[in-house]
C-alpha cells in the first residue's frame, strides 16, 4: 500500500468538496492536524493517516449515486412478449432477470427462477404457448438518479436489480452484479 503523500490528502479533499474542519469531525482529530498533516510540517503516525484516509474513502462512496452506476439502456420484455423469446433475449445477453415494461414504466420482471419454478410446478407445456404475464412477478423497485448507492445497496440486499427512473421512465438498471464490479475497480 502507498502511504499518500500531504497533496495527494488535500487534493482529495478538496475533490469531495470537504473542509478540513469536515475530515476533523469525521475523524476524531483537530482540524489544525489536519492542517499540519496537508501542509507537510508534521510526519503523521499511521494510526492517525489511517483515520484520514477512511474518511476519505467513506466520503468518496457516499458520492456516488445510482446515475453513476446504473447501465442504459435498459434491456427489457413486455408482457405480452413470449416465453420463448424472453428466454433468447436472457440467453443472448447473459441475464437471469428482465424488467417488464410498459411506455416506459416498469410493472413487473420475469427471471429465470419463475419459468423454472413454473416448468417444475408443470404450469408450463410449451414455452411458444405463453406470453410473460403468465409467470410476471412483482416489478424491481425504481428509484430517482441522485439515489446515494448506500440506498441501491440496500435495495439489491432482497432484490434481483434497482430501475432508475427519469422523468417518470426507466432510463437505466443497476444489478448486483454491478456492485460485485465496482469492488475490483
Amino acid at each position: 500500500m502507498q502511504v499518500p503523500t500531504p497533496e495527494e490528502i488535500r487534493d482529495k479533499r478538496c475533490e469531495l468538496k470537504l473542509t478540513q474542519a469536515d475530515i476533523a469531525e469525521k475523524s476524531g482529530l483537530s482540524q489544525s492536524m489536519i492542517a499540519r498533516i496537508e501542509s507537510g510540517t508534521v510526519d503523521p503516525r499511521v494510526s492517525t493517516l489511517k483515520k484520514i484516509i477512511d474518511v476519505l474513502n467513506q466520503e468518496e462512496i457516499s458520492v456516488i449515486t445510482a446515475r453513476d452506476m446504473m447501465h442504459s439502456p435498459v434491456i427489457s420484455v413486455s408482457a405480452d412478449e413470449t416465453l420463448t423469446a424472453t428466454v433468447a433475449i436472457m440467453e443472448k445477453n447473459g441475464i437471469s432477470q428482465l424488467p417488464v415494461i410498459e411506455g416506459g414504466v416498469a410493472i413487473g420482471c420475469i427471471s429465470e427462477s419463475a419459468i423454472v419454478n413454473a416448468l417444475d410446478e408443470g404450469r408450463i407445456q410449451k414455452m411458444h404457448a405463453h406470453n410473460v404475464s403468465d409467470f410476471m412477478e412483482d416489478a424491481f423497485p425504481t428509484i430517482p438518479p441522485s439515489t446515494p448507492i448506500e440506498t441501491v445497496i440496500h435495495l439489491l440486499h432482497s432484490h434481483h436489480a434497482v430501475l432508475i427512473a427519469e422523468k417518470g421512465k426507466v432510463a437505466g438498471v443497476i444489478t448486483k452484479h454491478d456492485l460485485i464490479g465496482m469492488i475490483t475497480k
